[in-house]
Parts: structure tokens; sequence; C-alpha cells
């Protein structure tokens, strides 16, 4: 990680960096289209953002990644595409588990990555859908995780 993970809630300053790691995030993913344009993932963040579902992970100041979530529901996990496999992912899902006794998202079917993430976390399929849900049009799986003894 080069140096200690900080999680903190977001705030409007953020979106700028929220708004890069996602469209950076559908640049690097050849099967992800872009269904926003640069200046709308921005404006997308921020409306998140003001939402209040956004969580950081960051090191020194610099944003490596988010959680945006509601209760439960866990709308996306990114991270900046040279910070993965570092444990930001794991500590932003460990301080959502830690807020909730169970947590609901969905993962695109082609995201092979992020299925073997959540599997490992202790998430299990709960279902599928064929993309008419959401806003890529993409198959997805659904995942959920439940806190023992829950």
């Amino acid at each position: 990680m080069s140096g200690p993970v900080t999680l903190r809630d977001a705030t409007p300053l953020d979106a700028g960096a929220v708004g890069g790691i996602l469209s950076e995030v559908v640049d690097v993913t050849p099967w992800l289209p872009r269904v926003r344009s640069r200046a709308e993932d921005l404006a997308h963040a921020g409306t998140l953002i003001d939402a209040g579902w956004i969580t950081l992970a960051e090191v020194a100041g610099q944003v490596r990644g988010f959680i945006a979530r509601d209760g439960e529901e866990v709308h996306g996990l990114y991270l900046a595409p040279e910070a993965t496999g570092r444990g930001f992912g794991r500590a932003l899902l460990d301080d959502a588990k830690a807020c909730r006794a169970r947590l609901l998202l969905w993962v695109h079917a082609a995201n092979a990555g992020a299925q073997r993430f959540y599997l490992r976390e202790g998430f299990r399929e709960a279902g599928r859908g064929d993309g008419t849900e959401n806003d890529e049009g993409l198959p997805e799986i659904r995942f959920v995780w439940e806190e023992a003894g829950a």
C-alpha cells in the first residue's frame, strides 16, 4: 500500500478523484462500455457524494479507491487501476461489513476478478440478471454477504 490506508467519507471536493477513477476504470476495461462521458462521470460522482454514499481509501492524501454504499446495498467498489491488489478493496469492504450484518451487490458476469474477490471475501452468489436492469446492459451476478450468526 506504500503507507497506511486512511478511510474517510468523501466531500464535494473529492468528486474529481472519484469521477476520475470511474472514467479510468472504463478506459482500461475492454469489455466495459462507456455509458457516460468523463464530465458525466464527474457529475455522477458528485451526486453519489452528495447522497453520502462514498467512502474513500487514500494513502498520503491520494485517493486510491472508493466504495459507494447505501445501507446494505453496495452500488460499486472501484480502485484506481494501479491500486488493485494492494488491500484497498479489502479495507473498504471490511469497513462496510463493520457497519452492516448483510451486504448485497451486483457484479458484471464478465468481471471474473471481482467475482473471485467477493467469493474470497465471504460473499455467495444469490442470483443472476440479464443486464436489463443496469446502465451498461451487461449480464450480472447478485452476491450477498451475511455476518456469521446474523
